[in-house]
């Protein structure tokens, strides 16, 4: 039997993935989790065999609970379930770590599959994206221009072009004031942008969130 955590901040969305792999009979969901904290809580007292992990969270962004989670327990795959059809987007988690990644839309056809795989110690990208995350893995940079970013410039990045101000920021990454506007301006610097609403529109073309 495979023991999934599921980690998503959404009831409806949980209540759904419950559903599909409800339909198994060598699957079943051993914990759930609302955010971060809790997703590090539910590890500490059940044993899973999977953890599908939503992004988004409240209190903590997913890439950083991502490598938390690889460092920590890094024999415990970790099945990316996002919005994001960004091929580009799925590389980065999957050298961040990630054993696996679903766009939010095909779960219901692709969930299952995903997580038996992830479970036999294999990689899973689900079909839409596998062709496009090969070709960027067996090329290296794609050539855009948010590869030339670290994966905190990244993250930083998305939360800018998400409106959240620089206290807001550095709050939820644990770090200071200052450290967000250095990374800001690394952001500007290697992706020749002069400000944020420049930022919010390169992300907003990419389909970056």
């Amino acid at each position: 039997m495979i023991r999934v955590l599921i980690t998503d901040d959404h009831a409806i969305v949980r209540d759904g993935l419950r559903q599909i792999v409800g339909e198994t009979d060598d699957i079943v969901v051993a914990a759930e989790a609302a955010n971060a904290a809790e997703t590090l809580d539910r590890l500490r007292e059940t044993a899973v065999d999977v953890i599908i992990l939503d992004l988004n969270l409240p209190d903590r962004h997913g890439i950083d609970l991502l490598l938390q989670l690889r460092s920590a327990s890094p024999k415990i795959p970790v099945l990316i379930l996002s919005m994001h059809r960004e091929a580009a987007y799925a590389v980065r988690l999957l050298k961040a770590g990630a054993a696996g990644y679903i766009a939010k839309d095909s779960a219901r056809e692709q969930l299952v599959e995903g997580i038996r795989t992830v479970a036999r110690g294999e990689k899973y990208i689900a079909s839409p994206l596998a062709a496009s995350v090969a070709m960027h893995l067996v090329n290296g940079v794609d050539g855009q221009r948010h590869d030339r970013l670290s994966d905190r410039e990244f993250q930083v990045m998305l939360m800018i072009a998400a409106g959240k101000p620089p206290r807001q920021i550095a709050e939820e990454l644990s770090v200071s004031v200052k450290t967000i506007g250095a990374h800001r301006a690394h952001i500007l610097q290697k992706m020749g942008l002069r400000n944020n609403a420049e930022i919010v529109h390169y992300v907003l073309t990419q389909k970056l969130m």
